[in-house]
């Protein structure tokens, strides 16, 4: 594409050196460009781009946008206010608004959101549709499955990613939102048809600073759904109804609204839950009618993000009667309340709540199933919010019988440091403080009596912890497997 005719999408610019060049492609990492690529000059976290111009023309960059002086003579020099502003604006643009094309679903919160996408994911194929997803655990784009960074990658690989997928006929798309991505402008251009808010408690403040600034950058979502009521593509907002936050993502959106809950009166309900150990039953009601549902779906907050994955599907238009037939062949999520199969009459879940609302879930679902005791294992991650770490330790030990506080991903702080951190807020002394993660599950195990339940918290999916000077592959369910597999050879 012609750079002028690329550049016309931007209201305020200012070009230097301007001449008649082709763009290629679109980066922001200097090490990427090849001939005929425009390079961005991004003020991230700890590097800015504009430091890197040399190098991006050294590798064939056919033009640069900057937002402050670059000395540079060789090539067009486009300034802009914002060149993240203007990055996301010009890959829409250069890309084809490729969003456009299809169903977006953007989903928010702080717990929940993999889940949900993932229930989403597998309604939509259920009915038929051809599908992406863009989550914490990876690119899909139909069956073909790809690494990510960050929960929401930013505004060129998401346009760029989202172009490809409208090549190969992805009708529904489902995408994790985070807060960082909000904030930072990664999905500034993305068209969303339905913002999905799941809850809202502590998490990421080392970023952030105050709950009232989180909020506000989770409320981003539900405000660029836009203002217009196009009868041709509505726009939806489904927000938990049981979550003190609601009102102000109401005020936050003129996008239709469709609450769920369990608590509090919603569009989409569940009532007269039973909890068992292989799945849950409720009946689910929705427009003054009630229908039985039978999940595999363990705990009461997956069956929040069932519920909101349920009214996604009727904001679709999908009938109700066909939601709840599709709800049985529903799979759970990896590393998000997953049993590890064991045959020594305890169960072992393995579950990346890191929050402390998310592990206070987690340890309530888990005293309503087991029938023995409950005993976790959980950590806090280095360089990261220090001040929910007291409240991890208060969790633990309120809703659990005996916890072992172990390392997470400590990063470059001392592990130690990091445990005595979640001491401070113990409510009891059932609880013990263990750095090694792996020795820590070995002592939850030889703990375990029948009908107990142990709860190996924080990782999850996670297959590497991330350690000052190095980062090793760690699964918490491999942990627990191959740990199983020696006690039994031990009873044998």
């Amino acid at each position: 594409m012609n750079l002028l005719k690329l550049i016309q999408v931007l209201p305020t610019k200012k070009v230097v050196h301007a001449t008649t060049v082709e763009v290629t492609s679109l980066e922001m990492d200097s090490r990427k460009v090849t001939p005929g690529a425009l390079f961005f000059c991004i003020f991230g976290q700890t590097v800015d781009g504009h430091q890197f111009v040399s190098q991006a023309i050294a590798n064939g960059a056919c033009a640069i946008v900057a937002q402050k002086p670059v000395q540079i003579e060789t090539c067009p020099i486009v300034y802009v206010p914002d060149t993240t502003r203007a990055m996301a604006v010009l890959a829409d643009y250069f890309y084809g608004h490729p969003s456009q094309q299809f169903k977006l679903i953007g989903i928010t919160g702080t717990n929940g959101k993999t889940t949900t996408s993932q229930l989403i994911d597998q309604f939509f194929i259920n009915i038929g549709e051809v599908t992406g997803l863009f989550g914490t655990m990876y690119i899909k784009m139909k069956q073909e499955y790809f690494p990510t960074k960050n929960t929401t990658p930013d505004a060129l690989v998401l346009q760029k990613t989202m172009y490809e997928m409208v090549k190969n006929s992805i009708s529904v798309c489902t995408m994790e939102v985070s807060s960082h991505a909000l904030q930072l402008g990664r999905v500034h251009g993305c068209d969303f048809d339905i913002a999905v808010f799941t809850n809202l408690t502590q998490d990421h403040l080392d970023f952030h600073q105050t709950m009232d600034e989180y909020r506000f950058a989770k409320s981003l979502l539900f405000s660029q759904l836009g203002s217009a009521f196009d009868e041709r593509k509505p726009k939806f907002a489904i927000l938990n109804a049981d979550d003190p936050a609601i009102q102000f993502f109401k005020m936050a959106t003129v996008a239709h609204i469709l609450t769920y809950g369990i608590d509090t009166k919603s569009d989409v309900m569940a009532t007269k839950i039973e909890y068992q150990a292989n799945g849950t039953r409720f009946w689910l009601q929705f427009a003054d009618q009630t229908y039985p549902v039978q999940t595999h779906l363990l705990g009461k907050f997956n069956i929040y993000n069932l519920l909101a994955a349920v009214a996604v599907l009727l904001a679709y238009g999908v009938e109700i009667q066909t939601i709840v037939s599709l709800i049985p062949n529903l799979k759970g999520v990896k590393g998000r309340f997953e049993l590890v199969p064991n045959s020594l009459g305890f169960s072992v879940v393995v579950d990346y709540a890191h929050t402390p609302d998310g592990l206070v879930h987690i340890l309530q679902s888990a005293k309503m199933i087991a029938k023995g005791q409950t005993i976790v294992v959980i950590g806090c991650g280095g360089d990261r919010d220090e001040t929910k770490r007291p409240q991890m330790g208060r969790a633990a030990t309120q809703y659990a019988d005996f916890a072992i506080f172990t390392s997470d991903n400590p990063r470059s702080e001392d592990p130690m440091k990091i445990l005595k951190q979640m001491e401070m807020g113990t409510v009891t002394n059932s609880y013990e403080l263990l750095v090694d993660r792996s020795a820590a599950i070995e002592k939850a195990l030889k703990m375990a009596r029948k009908d107990d339940m142990i709860i190996i918290a924080g990782k999850g999916h996670e297959t590497t912890q991330i350690f000052k000077d190095r980062k090793i592959h760690f699964d918490d369910v491999e942990v627990v497997t191959d740990l199983l597999g020696k006690m039994r050879e031990d009873k044998g």
